[in-house]
Order: structure tokens, then sequence, then C-alpha cells
């Protein structure tokens, strides 16, 4: 570095590095000055001078100066180094790839730029080259712990778990017998388990163990230690001594459930499916009875018995569990035992079990078989605990009725109030569950959960405005927006993105889809700095578990949410285009091909001038605010589109929807909506096959899906109305779909009329399969549009199977019945049948603001202690009308008015 210069520059040069090293950016500047006065057009000071340029975010010039510097001597190591380290900082990984290797074509042992490489390669998932360069390193450098490590985890991640071991172990030979010292143990006791899982991993249990017993003593992480040998015991059948070692690790936390679990795989009692023989049953009884015993502080030991418990024991279990919970007042005893509810004949059970308890203590103040005086409070809980159990089981008038007794008992407990919201949501009453949460909100203005949850409720009664002046109570000053898009709030962006989506708003709710999209983009970037770290620190089962995790970090629910959302905007961009409504746009549309490409290119350079001047004036603003090593403090970046203008201005909407959908169908395969959003994006593109292959996926998925049902019917009946193939191509995928045809059952020897009756016979008790088959009817024989509404006008809302103590409880589910309305609307274009239908769900769903039921806030609906309704779509303009009424986002008490204390 520097060896072309005379020895004073080849000082300040050195000097350039050391201060690039140290942050001393104002320094290095200085430096590479002083050399450039003499040697302007010295390669490698050029480059050097860019690198600081660029950590003091003058990018632009910093490129500059490296591709001038590169230019002038080609030839340098040093300058390829730099160019790759800009594009790195870019996050322009495989450009930065590129430039490592031309560095290491001319000087092949600089273990820097092979340390730099292998990090890329690692990000990258280059996993044979990360081999390959973890392999050169050790091979230079084999002296260095890290450099032996790197090497064995290259291999583990390439597959290669029995290569990964022997380098561990010749790693080991190397040590002295006395190793580690006293501040190394616990790194070489993680370098050890790994090594152990390693072992476990490639199907050598056995010697997993011994490995275990063998180096017992240089292990630090006892639990952990204890915690995978109880594993092993139990995989090799030793199961003796595996129960026993998880009695011990049960005495050190008894709630932890997961020692359970390895306690009942000893002792032969343990299910996946949670299904066991009667004598099973009395076997884990007893078991937990005895743990009960030696454990009577553990929750844990008292809750699992009640997964696996049936009828009267059942009975006794619960009601053990839950009276000492319903006595302190624990809020989240309904979300513990709401998995029960999926077992047939315990909601049963437990419904009777809440009534006794409520009758007990309103008649005697005590719990049945006690003579113990309980607290006031315990009643409160008892009908919160009650509340929740109708709302679970769809019986909404009795959940409010129990609520309301509630909160007239304790008008103070916030978590009603809550509850009370929650319930109006499920029953379709969004504005009033809005209002409910907001005054719960209101009782507490230093509770994040409480205005995050009224946020939410805001958000799905399309109240956007006032939801985004509630969230923001919690930022800090300033821009707002920015400030949550920093904080990652995933579910204010997506609840936000739906409501827009729901009003019409498409740039809006872009903007808010893609904003997620790029928050799991800079998760997959913030691996990077652990690619190091974690080697050094040793953290190596940690390390590896994480690269698994971010392989499948496109596979969470919140980014097949914001993927979904947005291939729904773009389809529907693409259904309905903006056109243009200026005169601008009217003039343009005028003018002649050439004009108006020459037109286009002016706007394009007005725009980009305008965002030079913009960031010209931030850095100007940002120049007096440097720190003391000359690197500019970070200016918040102006949203030049806050309404997401720009995003609706794309060429071809359905190519960007292409882009997210590849996203789901690589990592969300599984999901139906992947692949009906796939064959909606392929017939609009006239993707043959592609929307064939959708409609196959669907098939084998779900075959009785309304959805599948309707995509099967569709792409046949619009294969049927093609014109006879002509060209070798269409010929192709005519012979394709024929040949494939005949593996689709449901198409056996049938017309796509048959199958739609099929279809129908099979589920005609099901609303949402016969709205499906009317539908298609619809599609295959347009006359017959009357006849295919009666189909849906002649569904019947049985009761459904649940032998509840308090009242029926229908079959049809809330949104099922506004989906049937909106196909009566838009699809069938009836608005007779619409109104029809509205009427009779009116009915059903009194509390349903969409369908106006008597109940509902939109008509008649009065919340208790004067709670103020708010609008199902309200918006700033909600705010602005109600400015004479006194509604404060710091809170109303209104349930405290004539409350005396």
């Amino acid at each position: 570095m520097g060896s072309s210069l005379p020895p004073k520059e080849a000082n300040l040069f050195k000097v350039i590095v050391k201060s690039y090293e140290t942050k001393q950016y104002k320094k290095g500047l200085k430096a590479a000055d002083a050399i450039l006065k003499k040697f302007p057009e010295h390669g490698e000071t050029l480059s050097m001078k860019g690198l600081i340029l660029n950590c003091m975010d003058r990018k632009s010039e910093a490129y500059e100066l490296v591709r001038r510097g590169l230019k002038n001597d080609l030839k340098s190591h040093v300058c390829w180094h730099v160019y790759g380290l800009l594009y790195r900082s870019d996050r322009e990984y495989r450009e930065a790839i590129k430039c490592y290797r031309n560095a290491l074509k001319i000087d092949p042992d600089n273990i820097e730029i092979l340390r730099d490489l292998s990090l890329l390669q690692a990000q990258m998932r280059d996993l044979s080259g990360f081999v390959e360069t973890r392999q050169q390193l050790l091979t230079l450098k084999p002296n260095h712990r890290m450099n032996w490590i790197g090497f064995a985890v290259s291999h583990h991640l390439n597959s290669n778990g029995s290569k990964a071991i022997e380098i561990l172990e010749a790693y080991e030979g190397t040590l002295e017998d006395d190793y580690p010292p006293e501040n190394e143990r616990y790194e070489h006791g993680e370098m050890l388990l790994y090594k152990i899982s390693l072992l476990e991993e490639c199907g050598l249990p056995d010697k997993a163990l011994e490995e275990m017993h063998r180096k017992e003593a240089k292990i630090v992480d006892k639990l952990a230690y204890k915690e995978q040998m109880a594993s092993m015991l139990v995989k090799l059948g030793r199961v003796e001594e595996g129960e026993k070692l998880y009695r011990s690790l049960l005495f050190m936390n008894s709630d932890n459930y997961r020692y359970f679990m390895g306690l009942q795989k000893c002792l032969g009692l343990y299910s996946e499916r949670g299904q066991y023989t009667s004598d099973e049953v009395e076997r884990l009884d007893a078991l937990y009875k005895s743990l009960k015993e030696q454990y009577s502080w553990s929750s844990a030991v008292k809750r699992i018995p009640l997964d696996f418990l049936e009828g009267d024991k059942f009975w006794e279990a619960a009601d053990f569990y839950i009276r000492p919970l319903l006595t302190k007042g624990v809020p989240s005893l309904f979300s513990d035992l709401s998995p029960l509810y999926d077992h047939p004949g315990k909601a049963c059970i437990l419904e009777q079990l809440f009534l006794q308890l409520e009758d007990s203590i309103k008649k005697t103040g005590c719990f049945p078989g006690r003579t113990q005086k309980e607290p006031p409070s315990t009643l409160m809980w008892i009908l919160f605990l009650i509340s929740q159990h109708y709302d679970r089981r769809g019986q909404h008038d009795i959940a409010l009725a129990k609520i309301d007794e509630a909160i007239e008992h304790t008008p103070t407990a916030i978590d009603l109030y809550s509850v009370k919201g929650r319930i109006l949501k499920h029953a379709g009453d969004l504005a009033a569950a809005a209002a409910l949460a907001d005054e719960a909100r209101s009782m507490d203005l230093a509770d994040r959960y409480l205005n995050s949850e009224c946020v939410m409720r805001m958000l799905q009664a399309d109240q956007v405005g006032l939801a985004e002046k509630t969230a923001v109570l919690f930022t800090k000053d300033g821009d707002q927006h920015n400030n949550l898009h920093d904080m990652q709030c995933m579910w204010y962006e997506l609840a936000s993105g739906e409501s827009y989506f729901r009003q019409g708003d498409l740039g809006r709710a872009l903007k808010m889809f893609l904003a997620v999209e790029k928050h799991y983009a800079d998760m997959t970037e913030d691996q990077f700095d652990f690619h190091s770290y974690c080697l050094r620190k040793m953290t190596l089962r940690a390390y590896v578990s994480m690269l698994k995790f971010q392989d499948k970090l496109h596979s969470h629910e919140y980014f097949h949410k914001a993927a979904a959302g947005a291939i729904r905007c773009y389809m529907k961009l693409h259904d309905s285009p903006i056109k243009a409504t200026t005169k601008e746009g009217d003039d343009m549309s005028k003018l002649p091909p050439s004009q108006r490409k020459k037109l286009r290119q002016k706007q394009k350079k007005a725009e980009a001038r305008a965002k030079k001047e913009a960031e010209e004036k931030t850095e100007e603003e940002t120049t007096s605010g440097s720190s003391k090593s000359g690197k500019r403090q970070h200016a918040r970046p102006v949203d030049l589109d806050p309404h997401g203008q720009k995003l609706l201005q794309v060429e071809d909407p359905l190519l960007e929807a292409t882009k997210y959908l590849k996203l789901l169908q690589n990592n969300s395969a599984s999901s139906l909506e992947t692949h009906i959003l796939s064959f909606e994006l392929n017939m609009r593109k006239q993707k043959i096959l592609l929307a064939f292959q959708a409609v196959k996926q669907l098939l084998k998925l779900d075959e009785n899906n309304p959805d599948c049902h309707r995509c099967l019917i569709r792409f046949f009946h619009r294969v049927s109305s093609f014109p006879a193939p002509k060209t070798d191509t269409q010929k192709l995928i005519w012979s394709v779909l024929e040949s494939e045809r005949r593996d689709i059952s449901q198409l056996h020897g049938k017309s796509l009329i048959e199958v739609n009756q099929s279809f129908l016979e099979n589920h005609k008790d099901s609303l949402m399969h016969r709205a499906a088959a009317a539908e298609m009817l619809l599609v295959l024989e347009p006359e017959k549009k009357l006849e295919a509404i009666k189909l849906i006008e002649d569904s019947t809302n049985k009761l459904a199977p649940v032998d509840g103590a308090q009242g029926p409880v229908r079959e049809w589910k809330l949104d099922d019945c506004i989906a049937v309305h909106k196909l009566l609307e838009t699809v069938f274009i009836d608005e007779d049948a619409a109104s029809r239908w509205k009427a009779r769900c009116a009915e059903y769903f009194p509390y349903s603001t969409y369908f106006g039921g008597c109940r509902s806030s939109v008509v008649s609906y009065s919340l208790n202690h004067n709670v103020q309704n708010a609008p199902e779509n309200g918006v700033l303009a909600y705010q602005e009308a109600k400015k004479e009424e006194t509604r404060s986002l710091n809170g109303k008490l209104h349930a405290f008015k004539d409350l005396t204390i």
C-alpha cells in the first residue's frame, strides 16, 4: 500500500489508512489532500479518499474518486478492494464480490480481502465459494482459532457435517491438555456443544454422548449440557437415565413445558397428536398428581392435565386450576384455556363450570364446597371469563350482557372495556369497538398496549386519520410517520394498508405494503455483521440457527400478508388504470409519439434536478451538525411521495406483482392464497400453463375449497373459448392441457356444467360452496342468472351442533355473509337480490354495521357510559365535523363521572 510513493508520502498514506480504521475522517482527508497535492493522479490515494468520503455520506464524490483511482492504477489490489467496500456499503454484494475477486488475482494471499470475501459469500449463500475461501484463510493463518471454526462452519452450512466434525477434531488436536485458560472457558465450551450438536445431526448419538461424558468438565453452560444430554438419552432409548435427568431439570424449572414433554417420552406416555388410550390417561393422571405434590407452586403441572383428561376428571382438574386464578384476577386466563375449545366436549364442560362458579359466588359469596368468602373482584373476573367464553362460541348477545354486568360491578377495570370492544368487533360493530378501545386507552394513557389495541380497532373501522393521531402519541417528536417506519411497526403498516385498500386508495395501500417488504429486506441485511461476530465470540449454535431462520424469513405471516396485499393492489391497478385527468395529461395524449417521448424526458430531467437540489439542501443543513470525526449527522430523509402516487405510475403493474408472487411461491407454497393469486395474475397475463399449474396446486392442497372450484371452472371455461390452435406453440400448449385434463378426477367424462352441479350436490349445506356453485353457473350459463341467485337465497342458516346451555349458535359466519353480499352486488349486479340478502343477514347479525343490524351503532346503538360513536369510514373530515364536541386523544373518563371515592 502506497509503495510507489516517496517515504514521506508513504507515511502519510499509512496515516490515511489508520484514520479510516479509527474513524478520524477529517484527519484522513487532510493526509490524502497532502499526497494528492504532489501526486494528483495517485490511484490508491484517490481510492482511499473516496472511501473516507463515503463514510462521510458524500457518495457521489466517493464513487467518482474511487473509479478515477482504479482507472489510474488497475493493477492495485487496494483500489479493487476499496471499490468492493464501496459496493458493500450500498448492499451491492454481487458487484462487491467481483471487485474482491479481481483484487485477489493481484494479491491472492491478502488475508483482509479473503476475510471480507468470505463474509459476502456467507451473506449471499455462495456456500461452495465460502468453503474455498475459508480453506485458503486457514492455510495462510493456521494458528488463528477463528479460521479453524470458520472452516468447520462453512462445511456444516454446505451440508457436509462429517467434514465439519473432522475439522473441529483436528483443531482440538492442536490444543494443549490444560487448554482453555480461564478467560476462554465459555467460548471453548460453546465450541464443544456445537460439535456435539453436529454429531447428533449426523446421526451419531452414541459418539455424541461419549463426547459429552468426556468433555463435561470443559463445558460451562451446564443447563444446555443437561438438556442436550437428556434429549440424546431419549433418542438412544436409555429412558431410565433420561427420566432421572428430566426430573432433575424439573427441579431447576418446574414451569418448562419441554421438560414435562421429555419426561412423558421417557415413560412412553407422549403423543404428538394428543390422543391417548384410557390406560395411558390413567397413568398420566397418576404421574401429574405425584408431580403436583412435589411442585405445588408450578402452573404447568396443573395446566397440562387439562389437555388429556376427560369428563368428571377434566371438570375437577379445570376447577382446581381456575379457582385461584379467578381469586388472584388473571386477565389472560381465557387465552390460556382457549386451546381446550378445539377438544370435543370440553367447551361445554367449561361453560357449565363457569356458570356454577358464577351462581355460587352470587348466592353465597364463596366457591362451591367452601365457606371462605371470596373478595368482591372474584365475581367480576368470573363474568369477564364467561363473556369471553360466549364470544368464542359466537353467542354475542349473552357475551355483551355478561361484560356489561361486569362493567356495572367494577366500572374502573380497564380490561373489561377492551374485551367488550373485542366482542363488538366479532359481532360486526367495528365503529363501536373502536370507540370502546379508545375509552379503555383513555383510562390509562401511559399504557402502550392499550394505545396499540385502540389504533388497531380504529384501522379496522377505517378511521385511518384518527388511528394515525392516536399512534403517534407513543412516538418521538418530529416526523411521526418515519418514526413508526423506523420502529418496524409492521402490524400498523399492514392494518393501514388493508384499510386504504378497502377505501380504494391504492397509492397509500401500496406504500404501506411495500414498507413491510422493505423491513424484511433490512432484516436480511442485518445478518451481515453476525458472520464475523459469531465466529469471534463462538456463539456457533445460535449463529447456525439464525442463518436457518433467515433462509425461511420470507415465509413469515407478516411478509405473506404484505406481498399478497401488494399483488392485489397491482392487479386492481391493471384492471382499472389511473387515467390522466389533468390538462397536461390531455395535452400529452394529443402529441405525436416522438414529441411525447421528448416531453417525458424533459419531465424526468426536471424531477432529477429537483431531487438533487433537495439532497444538496439536506447536505447543507447537516454540514453544520457534523461530528468531530467529520461524519455528518444522518438527516431524516424527506418523503417525496407521501401519498404513494409515484408507485401507481408503473408501466406494467402485472410485472411488479410477479416479483412478489415469486417470493410467495418460493416461501409460502402451502398457502391456498398464494396459488389463488398466481391463478388470477397469470390469467390476466395470458400465461395459460402457469395458470393451470396454479389450478393443479390448489386441487392438491384442498380440492373441496370453494375458491379452488372457482379457479378450475373458470380456467377450463376460458380455455374452451379459445380459437383452434394454429402455431406450433399453441398446439403444444393445447396437447399438454388435453393430456393433463385426464388426470383431474373432477373432470372425468363430465362437462363443466355437470362438474359444477356435482360440486353443489356434495356441498349443498354450505353457504360458501353454494355461492361458488351459483357464481360458476352464471359464468357457464349467463341466461340462468335468476336460478343462480335462487341457489344462494335458498341456503339455510342451520343451528351449529353445539350443546350450549344458553341458546342456539348459527352456522353462518359474518365474513362469509358479507362476501356473498358483495358477490350479489358486483358479480351478479342485482340490487334487489343484494338488498334482500342484506335485510336477511341484518336479522342474523343484529350488531353488524355492514348489514345495518337493529342493534348496531349505525342504527340505534348507544354505548354505556356515553362513549362517543365513531363513523365506520371515519377520517380527518370526521374530526373536523366533531370539533364542537369535546373529544380529546388524552382521554375522557366518562366512567368516573358519578364515581365517589
